[in-house]
């Protein structure tokens, strides 16, 4: 198993970047696409939530994510809270799926927005996503609908752009057209198939 880490900040277009790594053959552990599977109406964890911060549901019982933003991203005491129950389940799930891929030929990658923050072990390499801080926010603002002080807010909490590309082994830079990110993403995977192996317990934090 070749284990690619896949960063970057919101708006960077890391998602489209996964994408397209999907469809040359990647298998793509995303650590939000997890969250939202654990986090469905019904689901102990949506419980979880619901007794620390209230009631953040919509009316058929699924998760309402902006009423959750609100209360949680305006207060660190609140975050700390909200990853000390996400984290752990995520994790957990994650290292379920690395380990039916650890004798597998795959090029498999570990899609992680908060990758400076929480290292993982043993990659074969690390892929960071960038893109200058005002077009991330323009960009978040036209697809996401989100208010552009509100975005700047959530990027002042995230790692710095500075931090991520020291982290990097290869970098992307999604500030120019699609077909230009197309030509850069197919680059990094000639590149990812040529890295060595991951190490035994190569993903965990």
């Amino acid at each position: 198993m070749i284990l690619l880490g896949l960063t970057g900040g919101i708006g960077s277009g890391k998602s489209s970047v996964a994408q397209l790594l999907s469809a040359r053959g990647a298998i793509v552990i995303d650590s939000d696409a997890i969250a939202r599977e654990m986090q469905a109406a019904g689901s102990p964890l949506l419980a979880q939530l619901v007794e620390r911060f209230g009631d953040v549901l919509n009316e058929d019982g699924s998760l309402n994510r902006a009423q959750l933003a609100s209360i949680v991203f305006p207060s660190p005491e609140n975050v700390k809270a909200l990853n000390a129950i996400m984290h752990p389940a995520i994790g957990k799930e994650m290292s379920r799926r690395l380990d039916e891929q650890r004798k597998t030929d795959n090029v498999v990658v570990l899609d992680i927005p908060l990758l400076v923050e929480n290292p993982r072990k043993g990659l074969s390499g690390v892929l960071v996503v960038d893109v200058e801080t005002e077009l991330a926010v323009e960009r978040v603002v036209k697809h996401r609908g989100m208010d552009a002080d509100d975005v700047r807010a959530r990027i002042s909490r995230q790692s710095t752009r500075e931090q991520r590309i020291a982290i990097a082994d290869r970098i992307i830079d999604n500030s120019g057209s699609l077909e230009d990110l197309e030509r850069q993403v197919e680059d990094a995977w000639q590149w990812a198939q040529q890295l060595p192996a991951a190490e035994p317990g190569a993903g965990l934090i």
